[in-house]
């Protein structure tokens, strides 16, 4: 098969993120981060939220002390998405700014310290 030969096509990833309650987080990412909650395992272990920008998000149940997520996420509007977040309670835990790297950016903490880096070039 020619490398350049692709089989299926594929999605995008969805990450996993630690959290210690899920329904919890669920909640979190519903109210302070504009998502939908989409499903909770009958186990309440592992469940998902869902935001159209963005996609899904799983969330799994984890015993402390875990080692936080890191993403990166690319705002189209950086200054709306900063506004956006800001307003609605969510842990700013690096204000918008311009990086030495080039990029301007913000750092959302959630509640079990997972991170997301919104930036644009």
């Amino acid at each position: 098969m020619d490398t350049k030969e692709k089989i299926a096509s594929l999605g995008k990833p969805v990450p996993e993120l630690p959290v210690t309650d899920v329904e919890r987080a669920q909640q979190h990412y519903r109210d302070t981060l504009g998502f939908d909650i989409g499903w909770l395992d009958p186990g309440k272990g592992i469940g998902a939220a869902w935001r159209a920008d963005m996609g899904p998000i799983f969330f799994r149940k984890r015993n402390p002390p875990f080692e936080p997520a890191i993403h990166w996420v690319f705002a189209e509007d950086i200054d709306a998405s900063y506004q956006e977040l800001k307003s609605s309670g969510a842990n700013i835990a690096d204000p918008l700014q311009k990086k030495p790297w080039g990029l301007r950016q913000f750092t959302v903490q959630d509640l079990d310290g997972n991170l997301f880096y919104f930036h644009h070039d």
